[in-house]
């Protein structure tokens, strides 16, 4: 009998899995990683005008060996030109034990969620326990997915909404203020949200940093999402070299993350980095040692994310009957 493949649209996929199951899928790929149960994952980048696309793909033994290559496209003037997404792509997850095709599936609920889970794990071991105040810098679907996967991990009571487009911010503000217990206000003023956060995240297509060390207070936990190619920039890099890094692929960010920018700059080295956060998962190294460390994460997106959670959502449909079957080699 042929093989088929399933096919997973964006609604499949939304419906599938909840917060929950990619924060604790997403923990899992970490502490594989950290424990050196993995192969590293590969990353390819190409530019285009406008935009660029990255294809991200890596392998991993679950109760079976996946193997996942996603393929996402990156342009910044999609919304204002065209109508579309920001990001748009699709993943392939394979068994990586006969490289049978076993699904096909849309990338954009997969980026968001796994990229809001790995910022929940991020602030569950780098986040002072305590934290209460969130500033979110750039309120489109991914800063909506980090405040409701940071509110999995953290009791959260106030969100500061941050956006270049005042209208944005307002808009988020007034959704999540009807579906989160935290209180969620819309500001302009930056530097005064972030001086009074604990928590803040950087979820935006910013090539040229706009966080610096002035604003944040100590024991502030921050966590910078947007920079995923090596023109993108959120922080000052000064930022980095005065306190302690978390990464999540050390290679990874010293070719396309904050930590790129840091060290064209000259002023830190590979060595400087704290850890990779799977190291942290794994137990290696201690996270938080103290109430006052300012501590970053500089969140690239790993590729084991996306097969984990790729790998996932394919169980989870095939036990419910979600999506369609088709044979690619027909």
């Amino acid at each position: 009998m042929t093989e088929r493949t399933l096919l997973l649209t964006r609604s499949d996929v939304a419906a599938l899995l909840t917060t929950d199951d990619y924060i604790a899928s997403i923990e899992l790929a970490f502490k594989l990683y950290g424990e050196g149960k993995t192969d590293t994952p590969g990353i390819l980048g190409v530019h285009a005008r406008d935009g660029g696309f990255h294809i991200k793909a890596g392998l991993l033994d679950l109760d079976r060996s996946f193997f996942a290559a996603k393929i996402n496209a990156n342009f910044p003037k999609n919304a204002a030109r065209f109508g579309l997404p920001l990001i748009q792509g699709v993943v392939v997850l394979c068994n990586a034990e006969n490289g049978l095709p076993l699904a096909l599936m849309d990338s954009i609920e997969i980026t968001i969620q796994r990229t809001g889970a790995a910022t929940a794990v991020a602030a569950k071991y780098l986040a002072r326990p305590d934290s209460k105040a969130l500033t979110v810098c750039g309120c489109g679907n991914q800063g909506k997915i980090s405040v409701a996967a940071l509110s999995s991990v953290l009791s959260l009571d106030t969100v500061f909404a941050f956006d270049i487009d005042k209208t944005r911010a307002t808009r988020f503000a007034e959704e999540l203020s009807r579906n989160s217990r935290s209180k969620v206000i819309a500001t302009d003023d930056l530097s005064d949200a972030v001086s009074q956060s604990d928590v803040v995240v950087t979820c935006t297509p910013s090539t040229k940093y706009f966080l610096t060390r002035e604003s944040i207070k100590t024991g502030t936990f921050v966590a910078a999402i947007g920079a995923d190619n090596e023109t993108k920039q959120e922080l000052a890099p000064q930022l980095l070299a005065e306190n302690k890094l978390v990464v999540d692929v050390l290679d990874q960010c010293a070719a396309i993350g904050e930590l790129h920018h840091a060290l064209d700059a000259g002023l830190m080295t590979r060595a400087d980095v704290y850890a990779e956060l799977g190291e942290v998962v794994a137990g290696r190294k201690p996270g938080r040692t103290s109430a006052d460390e300012i501590i970053i994460f500089d969140s690239t997106g790993m590729a084991l994310q996306d097969v984990i959670a790729a790998a996932t959502v394919y169980k989870r449909a095939s036990e419910r009957g979600v999506g369609r079957q088709v044979d690619l080699a027909a």
